[in-house]
């Protein structure tokens, strides 16, 4: 869907300028945003493989199973109906402290895995894929999305790309953001547990 409108409002926007005489504007318009999207390209993936690299060293210098001991209580808190030493446990460890540490990008993959291992606890449980998110399955996801940072790395990056005078001016905001958006995904998931 989003598609379509995407098509439909680059269309009106061609055909308005080739009406008004404007179709250089948009001749420049795409040749200067074309060149900006590639320039930002590079700075991101410079910036993500720092971050996914640092989480690498994290998670080989035994950081990530340290983080992992200190907020199982938070975990199994969170997940009751998870093992605590389930793969998909450590799993959802990984990509909640990088995502708190604002590292999105190497958050991913290990979300993925994840939410591969809970479908994967839940097919043994029930004996097959039933094709309905369990309550660990729904309750990691908000909080995934909701996900509380402690230095917005993307954001940061976006802001200093296009010349911001204070690019982690951000900070206070965004720690007061995500944790008011966290607590109330968190609130939400446990209220709808209860109600099943």
């Amino acid at each position: 869907m989003l598609n379509y409108l995407w098509a439909a409002m680059i269309v009106i926007g061609i055909v308005y300028a080739a009406f008004t005489g404007n179709m250089s504007a948009v001749s420049d318009g795409t040749l200067d945003s074309v060149k900006d999207a590639v320039t930002l390209c590079i700075t991101m993936l410079g910036v993500m493989s720092l971050w996914t690299g640092l989480m690498e060293i994290a998670k080989q210098s035994g950081l990530i199973e340290k983080c992992t001991k200190a907020i199982q209580p938070l975990m199994h808190w969170l997940f009751p109906d998870v093992p605590k030493e389930h793969e998909a446990m450590q799993h959802m460890t990984t990509n909640m402290i990088a995502n708190f540490l604002g590292l999105g990008w190497a958050a991913t993959p290990a979300g993925i895995r994840a939410m591969k291992a809970l479908a994967k606890l839940e097919e043994e449980r029930h004996g097959k894929n039933s094709g309905i998110a369990s309550n660990a399955m729904c309750t990691f996801l908000v909080i995934n999305i909701s996900s509380i940072q402690l230095i917005p790395v993307n954001i940061i990056a976006y802001r200093s790309q296009y010349g911001s005078a204070n690019a982690t001016a951000i900070l206070a905001p965004g720690i007061i953001a995500t944790a008011v958006s966290t607590l109330a995904g968190i609130v939400f998931c446990k209220v709808m547990e209860g109600k099943k």
